[in-house]
């Protein structure tokens, strides 16, 4: 009897070993399948390899560097639950072989914001004007070419994005939760879908059931509205309407006129944020929205929810396609205009950088990096900005030949 005990206590020493093993070269395989998979976007980093017996596989310290942008995207944990240790084995094995049901978890995901955070290649492709025009531009200055970007969102108080994602496979449907940290929130929830690994168009395509979005601002529009009222000059009502004046510029170059309704439901959303639920078909040329013909005041109309409420009458009316034409001012740099009762940062001549020293300043560099603080000193070769450091100021000296763009924070000038 004691020889079987420990014969049995050897067997299940012995499978324990196994299965970490099998799960750990299984998980390395599969990982580093997927980086040669996304080598051409990015570099995956995997992290360390965890598991457990009930059936889970366990990621941390892992990283996603997309080659457009300057900052990784830090994964701290991931978790994949496969509900037995059988099933992990074989969605490992095979990974068209998934069970079907299955969680993955992620958690403590965060990227850094820096003022720039798209590398020089990517923003000079976006700026060549061939794409037809964005459908949620926000201006965030007087010039409305200018939009929200990462360093507004800096000036703002919003260092990184972080917070954690639930994605859910049951055998009746895909669940989504993406949820951030004092930023906004986005649940999806798709009857039917089922998630296949090997083809983004067969998960498209999986269901037929429309997608059911909820979108969750968490005061964050609220921000950004008296923020880029701000900065370019106006109230928030119409910074509103420059926006809204944007989508419906969007929509006609898609060939789309959108109803009143449709207007007044994204004009409330810039101005007050709250929660969305709508339902969305991903295979529709207007993601499920209906198309009335002109003069047809028929009962067809899309059905969202905001804040809980039923809002009518929203669709789209089918619009002569037009490109707008592009102003010659597009094609020359962004000068805002100055407002005397405006502090924001204007372009300044480096020749002149003297007269602004103690001066806050912003220094771009010609590797995409901007350099901020305290102009300490100037000379003919290089400039001195000093930076709060632990209670001190350390001043960073930075070569004049390095510098595209000299920038002081000030009041405007009078025209």
């Amino acid at each position: 009897m004691k020889r079987l005990f420990t014969t049995l206590i050897l067997a299940a020493l012995l499978g324990f070993a196994a299965f970490k093993a099998g799960v750990w070269w299984l998980a390395d395989q599969r990982m580093s399948e997927a980086r040669q998979a996304l080598g051409e976007s990015g570099v995956l980093e995997r992290g360390r390899i965890g598991s457990g017996v009930e059936g889970r596989l366990v990621l941390s310290g892992a990283s996603w560097q997309d080659f457009e942008l300057t900052q990784p995207l830090i994964i701290g944990r991931a978790e994949f639950d496969a509900g037995s240790p059988l099933a992990l084995l074989a969605a490992l094995a095979s990974p068209s072989d998934m069970p079907s049901s299955w969680t993955l978890r992620a958690e403590a995901l965060t990227l850094v914001l820096e003022a720039t955070m798209f590398r020089n290649w990517v923003t000079a492709d976006g700026a060549s004007g061939r794409q037809k025009a964005s459908l949620f531009a926000l201006p965030c200055a007087p010039d409305p070419r200018q939009q929200l970007g990462s360093g507004d969102l800096l000036r703002m108080g919003i260092t990184r994005l972080s917070g954690e994602l639930i994605l859910n496979q049951t055998p009746d449907r895909v669940y989504l939760e993406l949820n951030s940290a004092s930023t906004a929130s986005l649940e999806l929830n798709w009857p039917g879908a089922r998630i296949d690994l090997a083809s983004r168009e067969a998960t498209l395509t999986s269901s037929s059931e429309p997608l059911e979005v909820t979108l969750r601002d968490g005061g964050l529009m609220r921000r950004v509205a008296a923020y880029c009222a701000r900065e370019a000059g106006l109230d928030p009502v119409q910074w509103a309407g420059r926006a809204l004046g944007a989508f419906e510029t969007g929509l006609e170059a898609r060939g789309w006129r959108a109803s009143d309704q449709l207007l007044a439901l994204y004009r409330q959303w810039l101005l007050e944020g709250g929660e969305i639920t709508a339902s969305v078909r991903p295979g529709s040329e207007t993601l499920g929205i209906p198309v009335r013909p002109e003069g047809e005041n028929g009962t067809v109309a899309w059905a969202p929810k905001y804040n809980g409420a039923m809002v009518p009458d929203v669709f789209l009316r089918k619009a002569e396609s037009v490109a707008p034409e592009v102003p010659k001012a597009a094609f020359e740099p962004i000068v805002p205009r100055e407002n005397p009762d405006i502090t924001r940062w204007y372009t300044e001549d480096l020749e002149q950088a003297a007269t602004w020293v103690n001066r806050k300043v912003r220094v771009s560099l010609s590797n995409g990096n901007i350099v901020d603080g305290r102009l300490a000193s100037v000379t003919e070769r290089q400039l001195e900005v000093a930076r709060e450091v632990a209670g001190g100021e350390v001043a960073y000296p930075i070569a004049v030949r390095a510098i595209t763009a000299f920038e002081v924070w000030r009041r405007g000038q009078a025209q």
